[in-house]
């Protein structure tokens, strides 16, 4: 548990798994994004971007073309198709994760 400086309030400390994080990045770079755009969006240390990026380049969920700028080469990442599929079915896992009232809610078997 945390208390915020500025307004003292009670925050929990959720901290994000491996498989959260890549979907948090693969979202960011739908559009294609430089290494520090993800970096801060995504909430990243330098650290755990140079982990991740590579990585995910290597399993062919993102790409890193080079783009020229104003006559500037500048390294993207872009989530590749095989990128939004594994998006997709992160999303269907969560859904089966997710709390389902109707499980709570299982009629007891009388007994005759």
């Amino acid at each position: 548990m945390l208390v915020t400086r500025e307004t003292g309030d009670t925050v929990m400390d959720k901290r994000r798994d491996r498989h959260e994080i890549v979907a948090e990045i693969l979202n960011i770079a739908v559009d294609g994004k430089i290494k520090t755009h993800l970096m801060y969006k995504a909430k990243l240390s330098y650290s755990q971007v140079n982990e991740y990026l590579p990585l995910l380049v290597a399993k062919g969920f993102l790409e890193n073309p080079e783009i020229t700028k104003i006559r500037k080469h500048t390294t993207i990442y872009k989530t590749t198709a095989k990128g939004l599929e594994f998006m997709e079915s992160l999303k269907y896992i969560d859904k089966l994760w997710a709390k389902d009232k109707t499980i709570h809610e299982i009629p007891k078997i009388s007994e005759t």
